[in-house]
């Protein structure tokens, strides 16, 4: 199991979004620390490190996963058209 960590921006942006929203979200995240790549997940290009998202509804999680200390690291949660600026 991976454990699953949150920059402290990406903490504030999930807990302003709707209380529904935030359960449906905070679920993806939980099932993220068994198994980090599941179907559905991309991995992002033109950043300077390895990113990865995932879509819940119409908002994304941009995450990086750390396979040598199985670490989740969620970095970004955010509408679909505002997460990747």
């Amino acid at each position: 199991m991976y454990a699953v960590t949150f920059k402290e921006s990406a903490r504030r942006e999930l807990y302003a979004l709707p209380a529904k929203t935030i359960v449906r979200i905070t679920t993806v995240i939980d099932r993220l620390a068994a198994n980090p790549r599941p179907r559905g997940v991309l991995k992002l290009k033109g950043t300077g490190e390895t990113l990865w998202r995932i879509r819940v509804g119409d908002y994304r999680i941009v995450y990086a996963i750390e396979d040598s200390v199985l670490v989740v690291n969620v970095r970004r949660i955010g509408d679909r058209k505002d997460v990747y600026e």
